[in-house]
């Protein structure tokens, strides 16, 4: 499995300098590879394929207005190339249905103004993490590093970021090997909400820390002081920067917190189940800011990759499963309710917890789709065939009484109609001999000659 770990940079002012080059470098290079896509298309060449964008970039090199593309590693150039080829991959699959999930458009221009600006080094880059604890750089320096942990094996490439608060990152790929966990017996179904972030099935709830709704007051007064800073000042990229500097505290905070619960949920339990919740068409609600405060995309995210990598299982289900109003006893479905009720009862006589309900639900729902041997249990509905979706009257089992239909015992006194007086079609004539042809009884003595119907079926010829 590839994971990423990523340290904090302290780059000196030389040093910072030299990435904003890398920076701008890459911006371009990319920039001018997705211009001459779109030129090619508008005059109706053939597409651009990656082979001529690579030729265009190092020719491009040689010419007055971008021989500056020289000052920079050439792997940075190469890298910001393949990030519009991926771009345009990933388009190109979403439109002919290939990719999954939500479409994607097209690559955009980059700008300076980005909150974001990153460059990636490959092997072919030849960086190194010296024995002094620096990382080596090429055409930029040895960078101090932060080192909270240790890489677990040497990385496949570097990649350096500048978010919006003005902090440099280097985020590491790293190819790891499995560590399974030794194998347990329980098994949790979690229900995701905002007043509690996680209620599990076993009945333990983990309350939401809402960390955006307690910082609200301080960002409010950064935000009031940005909007009264002139537009182009110094004074209003600083109180950008302040703005920018809380919001990444907060989303530190919430990440450190998702990552320490997802951990426990995953060495506590051998398989974890969880809800597929539409987070995108919840933050249309009026609950959008609450939504986006819990972060459930990015915890669920955490939990898929923490249990492939330790030998646990989880799966997401349906968000269409009535988890929360089908009962986890009898499994009867009740009428949906408002989000004001958190308890309810069913008529079978049990009282449920709204949350723990639905969580115990969605365990038994995982179970079900993923047994044992991982097959789907549960099958997709299909069309009923014709020949079971018609019933047949001639089919009907003698002896039964059915509506409008009077089936008679013995035959005394009944004849069947003559060709000569019947003036039904030939459909309907064959339908009414087999409504009155009589049984054959097994035995004519136990037939009793006095039997007749309370009703006899509509006869063409009078009864002798």
């Amino acid at each position: 499995m590839r994971l990423r770990y990523n340290y904090r940079l302290y780059p000196d002012a030389a040093q910072r300098e030299a990435l904003a080059k890398a920076f701008g470098c890459a911006r371009v290079v990319f920039n001018d590879g997705l211009r001459a896509r779109q030129q090619a298309r508008e005059a109706g060449l053939p597409y651009l394929t990656d082979a001529e964008l690579s030729r265009q970039v190092t020719a491009a090199k040689l010419t007055p207005e971008r021989a500056w593309l020289g000052e920079v590693s050439s792997v940075v150039l190469q890298q910001a190339l393949a990030d519009l080829n991926t771009a345009y991959r990933a388009f190109f699959a979403s439109l002919s249905g290939k990719r999954m999930g939500r479409k994607v458009a097209l690559p955009r221009f980059r700008s300076r103004k980005d909150s974001r600006q990153a460059v990636r080094f490959t092997a072919n880059a030849r960086f190194k993490v010296l024995d002094n604890g620096r990382l080596r750089l090429p055409k930029i320096g040895d960078v101090e590093v932060r080192w909270s942990r240790g890489l677990p094996a040497a990385p496949t490439s570097v990649t350096v970021v500048r978010d919006a608060a003005g902090r440099y990152f280097a985020s590491f790929v790293v190819q790891t090997a499995d560590q399974p966990l030794p194998e347990l017996d329980s098994e949790v179904g979690i229900d995701l909400g905002l007043t509690h972030f996680a209620v599990m099935s076993d009945g333990t709830k983990v309350s939401a820390p809402k960390f955006l709704r307690r910082a609200a007051r301080k960002l409010r007064r950064l935000q009031q002081g940005l909007s009264r800073k002139q537009r182009g000042s110094n004074n209003r990229r600083k109180a950008v920067r302040k703005v920018a500097r809380a919001h990444a505290k907060v989303a530190d905070t919430r990440r450190d917190w998702q990552h320490k619960l997802s951990t426990q949920i995953i060495r506590d339990n051998q398989a974890v189940f969880v809800e597929d919740l539409c987070v995108t068409g919840l933050a249309r609600t009026r609950l959008a800011k609450s939504v986006h405060d819990a972060g459930w995309s990015q915890f669920a995210a955490m939990l898929e990759y923490k249990a492939a990598r330790y030998g646990r299982t989880f799966a997401r289900v349906d968000r269409f499963f009535p988890s929360t109003r089908m009962c986890s006893d009898c499994g009867r479905i009740n009428d949906k309710m408002a989000l004001n009720v958190r308890t309810w009862g069913c008529p079978c006589g049990s009282l449920h917890d709204r949350d723990v309900n639905a969580a115990r639900n969605i365990r038994a729902a995982g179970r079900a789709d993923l047994n044992d041997r991982g097959a789907q249990v549960r099958p997709a509905p299909v069309p009923a065939p014709r020949s079971e979706a018609v019933t047949r009257r001639e089919r009907a089992p003698s002896g039964v009484q059915q509506t409008g239909i009077s089936t008679l015992q013995g035959g005394e006194g009944v004849k069947a109609p003559s060709a000569s007086t019947t003036t039904n079609s030939p459909t309907d004539s064959s339908r009414t001999s087999s409504a009155n042809s009589p049984p054959s009884p097994p035995d004519r003595s136990c037939t009793s000659a006095a039997t007749k119907p309370t009703r006899p079926p509509t006869r063409t010829t009078a009864p002798s």
